[in-house]
């Protein structure tokens, strides 16, 4: 824009035949109430404060703004990243989760098994020491039985002895209570065998 300035000025020094344009430029110029000297020097102004600004305004702030938007590309570039990362972990963990559930499962399963199994084992042993108790008390119980038997047997051989001794000391001679007793001896033997 300093340039065209430039150039009209030049024009309205040049010769006669740009004098038609620079009476034109000139009477514009005068209608706006333009001074030239004052135009030339604001433009200049202008100029000088518009390099200015760029070299010293500008320029940093756009290059802070250029390195800030790289910022903010990097920013969000990593932000994706990190949200496929976390994507992918996540579907990791569910990954790991799930196995760690089947194998959850599968552990109390054998736990309850072992449990189970346990409890028959346990179960079978407790039923077989019952009938061994069972059976040895039955076997007692026989023991008994026939110890009571045979105890019954000699006290009844005792007393059938005694008293047939009793009444027989009366009546018998010594002759016939031996054959008695032996009778009675021999009855008593075949009733215990």
């Amino acid at each position: 824009m300093l340039s065209s300035l430039l150039i009209l000025a030049e024009a309205a020094n040049a010769g006669a035949e740009h004098g038609a344009f620079v009476n034109t430029v000139s009477k514009i110029a005068g209608d706006f109430g333009v001074s030239w000297p004052y135009l030339i020097a604001q433009i200049v102004s202008f100029s000088i404060v518009a390099v200015l600004l760029w070299k010293l305004a500008f320029k940093p702030v756009i290059a802070t703004l250029d390195e800030r938007q790289h910022k903010i590309e990097a920013g969000l570039k990593y932000s994706e990243e990190m949200q496929a990362k976390l994507a992918a972990t996540q579907q990791e963990s569910a990954v790991v989760i799930k196995q760690a559930n089947v194998e959850a499962a599968r552990i109390i399963e054998e736990a309850r098994k072992s449990a189970k199994d346990f409890l028959d084992k346990q179960t079978q042993e407790a039923a077989a020491k019952a009938n061994d108790m069972l059976t040895k008390a039955q076997q007692a119980m026989e023991l008994e039985h026939k110890k009571m038997l045979a105890d019954a047997r000699r006290e009844i051989a005792r007393l059938v002895v005694t008293t047939t001794e009793r009444v027989l000391a009366k009546r018998l001679s010594d002759a016939d209570r031996a054959a008695y007793n032996d009778t009675a001896s021999r009855e008593l033997a075949e009733f215990k065998g």
